[in-house]
């Protein structure tokens, strides 16, 4: 392989763009072409820093192509820069497919360390950071998800998903059905100007979220560990009455919304019903 034929792996910010290193910066200035997940979205942080190196697509639905492709251009000599939209490459994102390409072709690949949406959760969360799984996004069927998260309900460790949005809401209150009674964590919008971080035991963060109209910016979700010393507090009646609210809203008969929220909250089913009822 001719000198300079190599894969940069570079992390990008995760929503500051002051958050880039000079490595990084130097590395893109370098580089002959910056394989791009959203050429739009690196166009933003290049234009910002005054880097003029070529921009080519590399996401999800092109992956497959495109990796043999860049692969031989990396054993003829060129320099080639990964991104992904934001963070580190390769982590739930299709830069994987590229790193395992060039690395099984021989090519040499280098790791230029960087922002990372779960590290930095992780530690604004406050939970423990002893042992963490990272779990990317969660299943969408309900019976796939289950099945998953009963197989991580013996770890002791820290749990990290990330999810969109508009799913929020609703894996939230899977994983208060699945894992009641641990303390947990909603991060969003990151080093952003409107940086969140919400914590509470896990019923109560899926009430509070459930109850809000919109989110905005992606968003990773966090349950610690099981702890046998931790009692969750019982939950407001304004908090009980507002998930009632959005699992009724969402379909639910009145009488399966009613069994759900007591094992979500871990009260009993009366205290609900008298709730649900206006009691």
């Amino acid at each position: 392989m001719p000198d300079g034929g190599r894969l940069l792996v570079v992390a990008t910010p995760i929503g500051n763009l002051g958050d880039i290193t000079l490595r990084a910066l130097d590395a893109l200035r370098e580089a002959r072409v910056i394989a791009a997940e959203d050429t739009r979205v690196t166009r933003k942080l290049l234009t910002r820093y005054e880097i003029s190196t070529p921009l080519e697509r590399f996401d999800e639905h092109v992956a497959r192509r495109r990796a043999p492709e860049l692969v031989a251009r990396m054993l003829e000599g060129d320099a080639i820069a990964l991104v992904s939209d934001a963070g580190t490459p390769g982590i739930s994102d299709p830069g994987e497919q590229l790193v395992d390409a060039a690395l099984e072709a021989g090519v040499s690949v280098e790791v230029l360390p960087g922002p990372s949406a779960i590290v930095t959760a992780l530690v604004a969360s406050g939970l423990p950071t002893h042992a963490f799984y990272f779990g990317g996004f969660l299943p969408r069927k309900a019976g796939e998800r289950t099945r998953y998260l009963e197989s991580l309900v013996a770890l002791d460790a820290t749990l990290v998903f990330y999810e969109s949005p508009k799913r929020a809401a609703a894996t939230l209150a899977a994983l208060a059905e699945a894992l009641p009674g641990r303390r947990a964590a909603l991060a969003r919008e990151l080093t952003k100007l409107h940086e969140e971080v919400v914590r509470a035991p896990i019923a109560e963060l899926a009430a509070r979220i459930g109850a809000r109209e919109e989110l905005k910016g992606e968003v990773v979700l966090l349950v610690g560990p099981r702890t046998a010393d931790f009692i969750p507090e019982a939950p407001a009646d304004d908090v009980i009455r507002a998930r009632l609210a959005t699992l009724e809203a969402s379909g639910i008969r009145r009488s399966e919304a009613v069994k759900q929220v007591a094992v979500e909250f871990g009260v009993a089913r009366k205290r609900v019903y008298e709730l649900a009822h206006g009691e």
